[in-house]
């Protein structure tokens, strides 16, 4: 077996280090979708590592733990995947879910003297962790340009340890294929509650449906590895469910683990996959100013407590105010489009790193486009009033930078 695939192509400007040939978690196909997002607005190869670095994170961690050395952990610890290039790039991107993901950087031993420039996104990494466990990996992001962080709390400390520049980039999401517009399907579901829950509110939830009195939709499996072998069909499974959902449950990032997070408040995906598809979210949302900032129309969240009892009551309310709720579902899929698409998240790394958006960009600007006209411009039923576009705020803000 190879050791790494590379995917080449003549006109690349970008490298794309994708973990998509090691990992494997649920987790991980938002992330792959922004990958191919990329390589479908941009001109874009793959380095895709094949073998696990399990010992060779064993390795680094056991002698930097005993040497005291990072330098000489990196240089004795194995490496699986071992690759030099052999062409420039005028970017080198990464995605890390986590501190651990950073390890594949070192398998492209001239990375550096091949790309112009070099930006990653670490995704989730929480301060606590950090200082327990996580520094020395993070300090391998030292040589890049500009580190891009997932979660706004732990910017400055990122910054801090790298000595680089570091922004908070918010989740995005497939907008185009969230959107229920322009064919608007029934929706069948009336509360759609996946991933972390709080067992209060699903128990309520559970009363509810067995009485017959709504359609819920909830997981049922629990598996310790949450292995998703194609990561494409999931999030076009995700996204069927949705747009065919009439409210759908949302909470800060890892609600249920406040031990994780010590305490601290931050956006998931959710809520991205929820305004893109036209739901109703309902939930606890992160009672944060950058919540506030990137989510700052009108019923963005109508926020419940995370364990909610009286579930029942509150949708009772809500139902009876069905203009309220086509206005809801409507805003959200038009503030997604023009503020939370992949292609965003996109423009805004080329903007830190000095680069512009490649021809390809423009299909894709044309079809959030076309979208977006067809979610302002859809006449709404006879139950159902619309908020006009111009009381919509729309306007798009930078991120918050470090350093």
């Amino acid at each position: 077996m190879a050791r790494a695939d590379i995917v080449n192509n003549e006109n690349s400007r970008v490298l794309i280090l994708s973990n998509r040939g090691l990992e494997h978690h649920v987790a991980d196909s938002c992330l792959y979708e922004f990958e191919d997002i990329i390589a479908e607005v941009d001109c874009a190869d793959f380095f895709i590592p094949t073998q696990s670095y399990d010992r060779s994170r064993k390795v680094f961690n056991g002698i930097q733990k005993i040497t005291r050395s990072r330098s000489l952990a990196r240089v004795l610890s194995p490496d699986p995947n071992a690759t030099t290039l052999d062409r420039d790039y005028d970017l080198l991107f990464m995605i890390a879910a986590s501190p651990s993901r950073i390890f594949p950087i070192r398998s492209l031993k001239n990375w550096r003297q091949r790309s112009q420039k070099a930006a990653c996104y670490l995704v989730e990494i929480w301060q606590e962790l950090i200082e327990q466990r996580w520094q020395p990996h993070i300090e391998l992001l030292r040589e890049f340009d500009h580190i891009f962080v997932g979660v706004h709390h732990a910017v400055d400390l990122v910054a801090e340890l790298t000595g680089r520049p570091c922004s908070y980039l918010p989740p995005g999401v497939d907008t185009v294929t969230f959107c229920p517009y322009p064919l608007l399907p029934r929706r069948h579901i009336d509360v759609a509650y996946i991933g972390r829950r709080s067992s209060v509110t699903h128990e309520s939830l559970l009363s509810l449906a067995e009485a017959g009195r709504l359609h819920y939709f909830y997981d049922t499996a629990i598996s310790k590895t949450f292995f998703v072998p194609y990561p494409r069909q999931h999030r076009q499974l995700i996204a069927n469910l949705l747009k065919r959902s009439r409210y759908f449950v949302t909470n800060h990032a890892n609600a249920n683990q406040p031990e994780k997070t010590g305490g601290k408040q931050e956006i998931g995906y959710r809520f991205m996959e929820g305004a893109a598809a036209g739901t109703v979210m309902i939930g606890n949302p992160p009672d944060t100013a950058v919540f506030r900032h990137y989510f700052d129309w009108d019923d963005a969240v109508i926020k419940i407590p995370f364990d909610v009892p009286e579930i029942g009551d509150i949708l009772s309310k809500l139902d009876s105010q069905p203009e309220r709720l086509e206005r809801i579902r409507r805003t959200n899929v038009v503030n997604a489009l023009r503020r939370h698409d992949w292609l965003h998240r996109w423009q805004t790394i080329l903007a830190h790193v000095g680069m512009d958006c490649s021809p390809e960009a423009s299909a894709r600007a044309v079809a959030l486009d076309t979208l977006l006209q067809a979610a302002i411009g859809h006449p709404p039923d006879a139950r159902q009033n619309l908020q006009p576009a111009s009381a919509l705020n729309l306007s798009l803000d930078p991120c918050v930078v470090s350093g």
